[in-house]
């Protein structure tokens, strides 16, 4: 059995252990068909590589991390992607679960605090000839607002309560799926609907533990 296939194997295994929190008795075809072709060995360094089809988060450096994959696997699940879908991911981080993203829907936005992270995901995510996945830096707590409203908002690190401007961003339909809660605490993955007339519904899916959603250094 190949490591790709066993993580498959742990994911599917996970996803029935938590299927009654999450309400997912299994994940979308599609979502799996994207672990498994997105070469995760090339999101982490180097002396991670030998861990890279683990089920579990790796550290990527500057006290950030790349999700479990079982994790990357329920959060794209959770907003019910289609595939004319345009997505926003808030935290680009590694750039993996951009390009997870990348195979389940038409267009992927996703914005980074952190410039020296983002600009390695670029790099990466660009060789690797993920085309529809666009990058910026900035502040994700304020959304991408040039480019709403979207399909669907990932949000891949922590933040102490729901972002309005995300909420705002999100068009009729829509979904975001986001961990909520401070860190080396109780935190929760929340998901905001939003339904045709604008109304928001929030349901938990399952408790989690993030690293916590950077902002940007304030301006004199």
């Amino acid at each position: 059995m190949s490591q790709v296939e066993r993580l498959l194997q742990e994911i599917q295994a996970e996803v029935s252990q938590t299927r009654a929190m999450t309400g997912r008795v299994a994940l979308d075809a599609r979502v799996l068909e994207a672990i498994a072709t997105v070469p995760r060995h090339e999101f982490v360094p180097d002396n991670a590589r030998e861990h890279a089809y683990c089920n579990r988060p790796l550290s990527i450096g500057g006290g950030q991390t790349i999700s479990q994959p079982y994790i990357v696997a329920l959060m794209t699940d959770l907003l019910d992607p289609e595939p004319g879908d345009i997505i926003l991911e808030v935290g680009t981080g590694s750039g993996y679960q951009a390009a997870v993203l990348s195979r389940v829907v038409r267009k992927v936005y996703s914005i980074e605090v952190l410039e020296s992270l983002s600009r390695r995901a670029q790099e990466i995510l660009q060789r690797l000839g993920y085309d529809n996945v666009e990058c910026d830096v900035g502040d994700g707590y304020h959304g991408w607002p040039a480019k709403a409203p979207f399909d669907g908002i990932l949000v891949t690190a922590a933040a102490a309560t729901i972002p309005p401007a995300l909420v705002e961003q999100l068009g009729p339909g829509g979904r975001l799926v986001i961990p909520v809660g401070e860190p080396h605490s109780h935190q929760e993955l929340m998901v905001v609907a939003k339904d045709a007339a604008g109304a928001t519904a929030v349901t938990k899916a399952l408790d989690v533990a993030f690293v916590p959603l950077t902002r940007a250094a304030p301006r004199d």
